[in-house]
């Protein structure tokens, strides 16, 4: 049942990415990213509200969300710090890099995630997992050289060096998840950070876009916007629900989960009519074989 919900949690996240990329042709990136936080945050308050004010109504449910000191609270702002930073350099790349570009550099993550490891918790690669290091890096390096022929130059274009950035950050939050997620109840890691990363971003907008907006990109509102919070909240419960359940294994489902970008990375091909499908797609295979043997190699 566990492996389910992480293959339903890839669907979702794989559509997700499509939505942002719909939501940011030719549209301001900022409110996009803001209104697409604030529906997720909006998801999450009535069910805080509830947990709050009439907990015995639902403290049996996976919906609860149980008390947090206000003390412990710095912990789930720092986790929006490291979203939003992260989600601000994605997406910004996403709007000027083809999705089918973008979908395999995010698919490194893992690997950035293990190096983190490495450098914080003092890990050490098994053999499997120097291969399956090996492998993304060296299906990376093709596809940097892939992108030559589209006219992107990995070393020099900036949006190129923005989704690394994203990347990056993004796992700089995953690393911190595993701290937040032993500590904390999930769903309070969820709600409380999609509420601080509106917070954060209201300055942002009201300061930084709104003055400027008439000098750049006019911004659209588009049905997509909304699904982009919908679909990130839908996919992050069910993999946090699927890793609660007895018996799951987190190396098997969190391969199952990255394997979500073939769905964006497909999508985004039909969708945007984006060039080099083919050689760009057994591309996308190598650095998730590698990224698979990577993640089995640390079970």
């Amino acid at each position: 049942m566990w492996a389910l919900f992480a293959v339903a949690s890839a669907v979702f996240l794989g559509t997700y990415d499509v939505f942002k990329k719909l939501s940011l042709n030719s549209n301001a990136v900022l409110p996009v990213l803001f209104f697409a936080t604030l529906t997720s945050a909006i998801i999450f308050l009535p069910i805080l509200l509830i947990s709050t004010f009439y907990p015995d109504s639902i403290n049996n449910s996976i919906l609860f969300i149980p008390p947090v000191p206000l003390a412990q609270h710095g912990y789930f702002f720092l986790k929006s710090l490291i979203v939003t930073s992260s989600w601000i350099f994605t997406f910004f790349a996403v709007k000027h890099l083809p999705l089918t570009i973008v979908s395999p550099i995010r698919a490194t993550g893992p690997i950035w995630t293990l190096f983190g490891a490495i450098l914080i918790f003092s890990e050490h690669l098994t053999i499997i997992q120097w291969i399956g290091t090996a492998v993304t890096l060296l299906f990376f390096y093709f596809f940097s050289l892939a992108g030559k022929s589209e006219g992107i130059h990995f070393s020099t274009n900036k949006w190129i060096v923005f989704i690394i950035l994203g990347t990056l950050l993004g796992s700089v939050s995953g690393l911190y998840d595993k701290f937040l997620i032993h500590n904390f109840d999930r769903m309070a890691v969820q709600a409380w950070s999609g509420i601080y990363q509106v917070g954060l971003l209201m300055p942002v907008i009201l300061f930084l876009w709104y003055p400027k907006r008439r000098e750049n990109t006019p911004f659209q509102w588009r049905w997509s916007i909304p699904m982009i919070g919908l679909f990130l909240v839908i996919a992050d419960f069910l993999y946090f629900y699927a890793i609660s359940l007895d018996g799951s294994l987190i190396s098997v489902i969190s391969a199952l989960r990255r394997s979500g970008v073939i769905i964006s990375f497909i999508l985004g091909g039909i969708l945007f009519h984006e060039k080099n499908l083919r050689q760009k797609g057994w591309l996308l295979i190598g650095i998730l074989a590698g990224v698979m043997i990577l993640l089995f190699g640390s079970k």
